[in-house]
């Protein structure tokens, strides 16, 4: 603890394409992010490995530490989804001298950064109702497809991790079956992170490209080549330069929506559904377009409920990092049970 009774933490926001780490200074819901490293995952055997470099760079003493990981975490031990690594919170602890270390699934890490994200840091797609209250929950498309639910215990939101994004992927139209058939050829099973993630998007693209029997221009298929393909579509598409890559954003939209309202309705998220991760912020336009609400809405005899709650995207994507930093400085202070995401009783905004 430093000396105005702030709490000095390391946290971090591990993730499939980067692995960020920062030290962090945290006073209630105020952060101050001292130093903060961006480092290629797929560049370094484990994260422990990661974590040496960045300690050896910054000694700076922490009183606990807390990682949100793309992945399944169970008795702090985590594999990781898109990445080979076995992360262990207690080795961690040992290895690096700090007394508290904890380690949580990405998005439930996200819902706990929700409470230190401002107005602007957030943008409503559907004000939903006035009153809307209850249960909460985030959908966060990157790398991979994660899903995290918040519970309201009548007081305060609660997150709670899932690994929705595995879930079946449930076609709804022609088109959609005959995208479930293009990729059943390429996995043995199509999950909604198959057609909702960086891949996802390219997936989309391929299947469009082969069912029209379309080349990509060879300047898309140099774009694809040289850096991320799945950037290179959205780019296209949002600069209006091709059809089919037009196309492959559209159904993503609608998929992300029709997804979305999946989870809205499996937790019966009163309080309000969050898009987070790194695809949104880049596609903002085109969420705001309509198709991803109606998507989200378009749940038949459910649709009224629906209305009701309220959509926001996370523009900030530290929220990934806050919420590792406010757990990890709850791990500090708490020795009767961990402190809830927000205790606004109104629709956990913010």
């Amino acid at each position: 603890m430093t000396e105005n009774g702030s709490v000095r933490v390391l946290a971090g926001d591990i993730g499939g394409t980067k692995t960020r780490l920062a030290i962090v200074e945290v006073d209630g819901i105020e952060l101050d992010i001292r130093v903060e490293e961006t480092f290629p995952s797929q560049e370094h055997a484990s994260l422990r490995a990661i974590i040496q470099r960045f300690v050896r760079a910054h000694s700076e003493p922490v009183g606990a530490a807390c990682f949100g990981v793309a992945g399944p975490v169970r008795h702090n031990v985590a594999a990781t989804t898109n990445l080979p690594w076995h992360i262990d919170a207690a080795e961690l602890a040992e290895r690096f001298g700090i007394e508290r270390v904890s380690l949580l699934n990405d998005l439930e890490a996200s819902a706990w950064g929700i409470q230190a994200l401002d107005g602007d840091d957030i943008l409503e797609l559907h004000a939903g109702a006035e009153d809307a209250s209850g249960n909460a929950a985030i959908i966060a498309a990157g790398t991979g497809l994660g899903e995290a639910g918040m519970y309201h215990d009548g007081h305060c939101l609660r997150p709670f991790a899932t690994e929705g994004g595995h879930t079946d992927f449930s076609p709804n139209s022609d088109q959609e079956i005959e995208l479930l058939g293009y990729l059943k050829q390429r996995y043995a099973h199509v999950s909604w992170e198959r057609v909702l993630a960086g891949p996802g998007l390219v997936h989309i693209h391929d299947f469009l490209r082969y069912s029209k029997r379309s080349d990509p221009p060879a300047w898309l298929a140099e774009a694809m080549r040289a850096g991320d393909p799945a950037a290179a579509i959205s780019h296209a598409a949002q600069a209006r330069r091709d059809d089919v890559c037009e196309e492959a954003l559209e159904l993503f939209v609608h998929l992300y929506g029709v997804e979305a309202g999946n989870l809205a309705l499996k937790h019966m998220a009163t309080g309000g559904v969050y898009i987070g991760g790194g695809i949104a912020p880049k596609i903002v336009d085109w969420l705001k377009g309509g198709a991803f609400i109606d998507a989200f809405r378009g749940k038949g005899r459910m649709r009224p409920l629906l209305d009701r709650m309220p959509v926001r995207v996370i523009l900030n994507d530290r929220a990934a990092l806050y919420g590792p930093a406010l757990y990890a400085a709850r791990l500090f202070d708490s020795r009767d049970g961990m402190s809830s995401v927000t205790c606004d009783s109104s629709a956990g905004t913010p």
